[in-house]
């Protein structure tokens, strides 16, 4: 199901798939944006957008990007059901929590699981207890949650950042 918001009764503003406010104002989360999006994000007033996947950037997303100013910020983790690399998610997180960088997208395909344990480390990072992140991160993953990402959600540790 998608969200859709109007904005001065005319224009339909379409958030891309999974999208949440992870901190109001700030942080956000969801799947891969489309041109259909493009209005809902700009209304977002993104400095930065992180992408977790390995795959180039879409021209038409990167043309989005530079006639709005907005910074990308690229980490390539495979979207298989290994282990993600702790390096690459607290290099992550150190863009995330430099407010320079906000407000900040943070997505990979369909936000479930990269984007699931990078948002599920800031909030280990923000001191929130593991059952709740870990229901954060089931929630949006869905039937399809790995194991793997629960377990590095649970060894990762945050006293590097």
């Amino acid at each position: 199901m998608s969200l859709v918001f109007e904005e001065d009764g005319d224009d339909v503003l379409v958030p891309p798939t999974n999208f949440y406010a992870v901190e109001h104002n700030c942080i956000y989360r969801s799947g891969f944006p489309h041109p259909i999006n493009f209005p809902f994000l700009n209304s977002l007033n993104l400095r930065s957008i992180i992408y977790l996947c390995p795959e180039p950037y879409p021209e038409a997303n990167v043309e989005f990007l530079r006639i709005n100013n907005i910074n990308l910020f690229q980490f390539r983790i495979d979207g298989t059901k290994e282990l993600i690399s702790s390096d690459i998610i607290t290099e992550a997180l150190r863009v995330i929590i430099d407010v320079r960088n906000h407000p900040v997208l943070i997505h990979c395909k369909r936000g479930k699981h990269r984007t699931g344990c990078l948002v599920g480390c800031l909030r280990k990072l923000q001191s929130w207890c593991l059952v709740d992140l870990v229901e954060e991160y089931k929630h949006f993953a869905g039937i399809k949650w790995r194991e793997t990402d629960v377990k590095f959600l649970k060894s990762f540790d945050v006293s590097c950042i």
